[in-house]
């Protein structure tokens, strides 16, 4: 949807900002954030199995690390937004990344489940500050015909956490020892923090008005509606994707029979695939971005529903794993890019913050409906349950994208028919 047509606010970087070089390096150094934050909230699934066993819990209440994690995520996300709305960006971008650090040394210290569980608390409250400074950051250092590019080099660092991140702390785990995973995870952020200190450009996120301009409140921005639903579509689609992917490593041990030594194999294959999903997204999205966004998730649906099909043909399940990532791969960077497009620029930073709120919704509530799913109907279900909620948020894009359509029509449509004719 539009922002509001009575004054539009001016950009927070100016009409100048066109003619500044393109900030590559600020957005890589934003990219190393997302890789170190995404690895860090995943990292409990690949280590699953180990986790178990060195805290004398089952697999499912381990999954229920990461519901604990998206759940305080969902709850503070908005308020924090709103309670730092002046602080200046780059200076909670360092906060956040501090915080994190210090969750991941008090996992890896933890002398039981519970200690895990506060740390990973803790580590949620960051997040969802993390995802409403830092989704709306690239927005502040590029002009709007920029959007697509600087969200998909920023969105690289979420793809390489799925590429590199998981599947080497995996392997870290299974060599070293889990707690040994989180000590090297945090103390790669505290390398990057120090990146961020020295490098990340600061950014002005207030938006300038103009003389005798009234503020218009955030509830009365006409681009609230569009975000709110695309925030509903992210929720189902991410419900879909974690009721099975947090549980994917005993699905490949327990129903396809891969060796415990090869679910790092398996996890940097998935990523791999995502990171050749996030190029396409760069080549087809920005041309066709209504059909790849519904395209993409359609994808994922239908790969999902061969593994749960034929699970112990290993053949069909890797290459159904390498479409799947793919597909998945350039989702979120779609998402992204249409929430900064949808979202006016004075709301910029809380609908950043409530599309993390619906991002987490999905996962924690994803990996909590999987949980459950394992303990009572089994693995072999889960891909079954995640293809069917995902087809229902393709549903959902192709349906506001038609409502979308009509409206723009509608405004069209109305200016033509009432030329006046003339009579004959």
């Amino acid at each position: 949807m539009n922002a509001p047509h009575n004054r539009s606010p001016r950009s927070p970087s100016g009409s100048a900002s066109a003619a500044k070089p393109f900030p590559w390096f600020g957005l890589v150094i934003l990219s190393g954030a997302i890789f170190v934050c995404v690895t860090s909230e995943f990292l409990p699934t690949g280590l699953l199995p180990q986790l178990a066993e060195g805290l004398a819990v089952t697999e499912s209440q381990v999954g229920l690390l990461v519901t604990v994690y998206a759940g305080t995520v969902v709850v503070s996300a908005p308020i924090l937004t709103t309670l730092t709305r002046r602080f200046d960006r780059k200076t909670l971008v360092i906060v956040v990344l501090t915080t994190f650090a210090l969750t991941n040394v008090l996992v890896a210290l933890a002398p039981n489940f519970a200690v895990v569980v506060v740390a990973r608390m803790l580590g949620g409250l960051a997040h969802g500050l993390f995802w409403a400074v830092v989704g709306a950051y690239s927005g502040y250092l590029v002009p709007r015909e920029q959007l697509a590019r600087a969200v998909a080099i920023t969105s690289a660092g979420a793809t390489t956490a799925f590429v590199l991140g998981v599947p080497v702390g995996t392997a870290l785990g299974t060599a070293l020892g889990w707690r040994m995973a989180f000590v090297v995870m945090a103390v790669t952020i505290v390398v990057l923090t120090v990146l961020v200190v020295f490098f990340l450009p600061a950014v002005k996120h207030g938006v300038e008005l103009r003389t005798g301009e009234i503020p218009l409140p955030a509830r009365k921005d006409k681009s609230i509606p569009g975000v709110v639903l695309l925030c509903a579509i992210v929720a189902v689609i991410m419900i879909g994707q974690n009721l099975f992917y947090t549980y994917i490593v005993p699905f490949y041990t327990g129903v396809s029979g891969f060796a415990e030594s090869s679910v790092s194999v398996l996890l940097f294959v998935y990523g791999g695939a995502g990171a050749v999903g996030l190029i396409l997204v760069g080549i087809v999205g920005a041309r066709y971005p209504r059909a790849s966004l519904a395209g993409a998730f359609a994808i994922v649906a239908i790969a999902v529903t061969v593994i749960g099909l034929v699970p112990e043909q290993r053949i069909i399940v890797v290459v159904a794993l390498i479409v799947w990532g793919i597909a998945f791969g350039g989702g979120p960077a779609l998402l992204q890019t249409r929430m900064l497009q949808t979202a006016s620029v004075r709301v910029r930073d809380q609908a950043s913050a409530w599309f993390t709120v619906s991002f987490n919704v999905g996962i924690g509530g994803g990996a909590f409906i999987g949980g459950q799913l394992y303990d009572t109907v089994g693995l072999e279900t889960l891909p079954f349950f995640e293809a069917s909620i995902v087809a229902a948020g393709v549903v959902l894009i192709v349906a506001s994208d038609r409502v979308i359509s009509r409206r723009r029509r509608a405004r069209v449509e109305p200016q033509t028919s009432e030329i006046p004719t003339i009579p004959t």
